[in-house]
């Protein structure tokens, strides 16, 4: 399912056209991405968490060159399923 596949399903489920539910998708979206932005966790109870996680500097190899880098550290956005998702996928 890509995005506008999900846009027909919200617009066909909620009643709206698809003009609204692609609005309603990316204030959506928009929100979750503020909220990591700003370091808080989103909860959506039954379905998942998203969080941030720091990912510790380490040790690589260029595959071209074979010589060793150092990867920085940095940021990533984490996705835990909720029970509901995971009892439905199985």
């Amino acid at each position: 399912m890509n995005k506008t596949d999900l846009i027909n399903a919200i617009a066909e489920g909620a009643g709206l056209n698809k003009v609204e539910a692609k609005k309603a998708l990316d204030i959506c979206l928009d929100s979750i991405s503020e909220a990591l932005k700003q370091g808080d966790k989103v909860s959506l109870i039954g379905f998942g968490t998203f969080s941030i996680s720091e990912r510790p500097s380490r040790t690589g190899i260029n595959p071209r060159t074979k010589e060793q880098i150092t990867i920085e550290a940095k940021k990533i956005i984490k996705f835990k399923a909720g029970s509901e998702l995971t009892d439905s996928i199985q």
